[in-house]
């Protein structure tokens, strides 16, 4: 099976707290910045794994700027 790429734009500002993030929940996604300066990320997620993203990136949207593009 092959891995999920889904891109979303995120304040600039928090790329580095979301990466950490992730990085805590250990291989749910990878988080790699496509363009820093528009704050465009991408998620590279493993199979299985979407809906543990999803409900991460749902609750920090409280708190954060986040959008799909």
């Amino acid at each position: 099976m092959e891995t999920i790429k889904k891109y979303y734009r995120v304040d600039r500002k928090e790329i580095c707290f979301l990466k950490f993030i992730f990085e805590a929940y250990d291989g749910i996604a990878v988080l790699s910045t496509i363009d820093p300066e528009s704050g465009i990320v991408v998620f590279i997620i493993p199979p299985g794994c979407e809906k543990d993203v999803d409900m991460v990136l749902k609750d920090l949207k409280k708190d954060i700027m986040i959008e799909e593009v």
